[in-house]
């Protein structure tokens, strides 16, 4: 729907079940103020005005959780798709360009016992930790706003300032939040104090980083790769040059396209809207920061 035709349904209802890429902001909300709860078949609610949302006293739910294990797999298939440049000769097959073997040509990198960095710590975070962990023997460093005491014990997780996340990941796998603190967070200063080896992937928000930054980091080769599951703009242009890069993996925001994880969103997402008519508390509920 566009944002005049989501308003003009909105007002025929009660409570509204929305998309992440519906434009739930503060012309959307004062317009439809009527509403009594707005739950969200997704994790994130970047796209949706809190803070006008609580002035108006609409509660907000979402669906945290559900697609933790589906992403983390998107952001291990991504490292792995770089790492081997695996898009990339996928399509020298298509070309007709499987010729004679050349030892040099189109090597990727290993991941075995190398340093994964996870900006972002959550559930999805440390779903992909237990991953490389378990596959590569991956030593784990993090930046969070807090400190995740489990993952560190489970893991062996290393707590590190953002400077030193950027300075020591052989692969940096980010998992935040989309806010005004970490929008843009990966720019040209960030990707200058990464490894000239490092594989730079984000399965989060395309807003997190700067896209062109990212693909002249990858040009002058400040850093060695990229595995998008988000991209800035989205969707990505299809003559992007980033989709022509042999040490590139991008895919179209898929991170939690399985029948399992769409199905719980569903359920969560539905769920908060339930129990808020029944009288409970929702179960779901996004807190409002400040």
């Amino acid at each position: 729907m566009t944002p005049d035709e989501l308003i003009n349904e909105a007002k025929k209802a009660d409570a509204l079940l929305c998309l992440s890429t519906d434009a739930i902001d503060a012309r959307f909300l004062n317009a439809c103020r009527h509403l009594e709860i707005i739950s969200q078949f997704a994790a994130g609610y970047d796209n949706i005005d809190l803070k006008t949302a609580a002035s108006l006293g609409i509660p907000i739910g979402n669906a945290p959780g559900a697609m933790s294990e589906s992403t983390a797999d998107i952001a291990f298939l991504l490292m792995i798709a770089a790492s081997r440049k695996m898009l990339f000769h996928h399509k020298r097959i298509l070309n007709g360009q499987w010729g004679e073997f050349d030892p040099e040509f189109g090597l990727g990198i290993e991941l075995k016992n190398k340093t994964l960095g996870i900006f972002g710590l959550g559930k999805i975070g440390t779903a992909m930790a237990q991953r490389c962990k378990g596959a590569y023997n991956m030593d784990v460093i993090y930046h969070n706003r807090k400190r995740n005491p489990e993952a560190e014990a489970a893991l062996g997780a290393k707590w590190v300032d953002f400077d030193t996340l950027l300075e020591q990941s052989d692969a940096l796998s980010v998992h935040s939040v989309l806010s005004p603190e970490t929008r843009g967070i990966f720019n040209r200063q960030a990707f200058e104090k990464m490894r000239s080896t490092a594989i730079f992937i984000n399965t989060s928000r395309g807003a997190l980083h700067n896209e062109p930054d990212l693909i002249n980091a990858l040009n002058t080769g400040k850093i060695w790769g990229a595995g998008l599951d988000v991209t800035n703009p989205e969707p990505m242009h299809p003559e992007s040059p980033l989709l022509n890069m042999e040490n590139v993996a991008v895919l179209p925001h898929i991170g939690s396209a399985t029948v399992e994880a769409r199905n719980e969103m569903s359920r969560m997402a539905a769920v908060n809207i339930t129990e808020f008519y029944k009288g409970n508390p929702v179960p779901f509920l996004v807190r409002v920061r400040g």
